[in-house]
């Protein structure tokens, strides 16, 4: 069982940047993906950023340019930093692991993101 805990929500204005960190509690290194999902009031779970075990990475499009995934192995971190942050990012954030492929097997329990002026 992996446990995620993310960190660094909060609210920004919009242009703005944050970036979100995921520790998971044991090694990640091994795992076939990680990966930030998102969720809007009203709307569905989505697919944000993933990076795989080999380091590819991929984005949805309307993030594309704007967000980074990355991953530190040795600190059992991912990280996804975002700049120009618009409002319509404003979202709770979560971090998954995958163990393989499909559905993400373990999630955190999200962090609030809030872009407004």
């Amino acid at each position: 069982q992996v446990q995620l805990v993310e960190s660094g929500g909060g609210l920004v204005q919009p242009g703005g940047s944050l970036r979100l960190s995921c520790a998971a509690s044991e090694s990640i290194f091994s795992l076939y993906a990680m990966g930030w999902y998102r969720q809007a009031p009203g709307k569905q779970r989505e697919l944000v950023a993933r990076i795989m075990r080999g380091g590819g990475t991929n984005y949805a499009g309307s993030v594309k340019g704007r967000f980074t995934i990355s991953r530190e192995n040795a600190k059992n971190t991912v990280y996804l930093q975002m700049n120009s942050l618009k409002p319509e990012d404003t979202a709770v954030y979560f971090c998954t692991a995958n163990t393989s492929p499909g559905s993400p097997d373990y999630w955190g329990q999200g962090t609030q993101v809030t872009v407004s002026s």
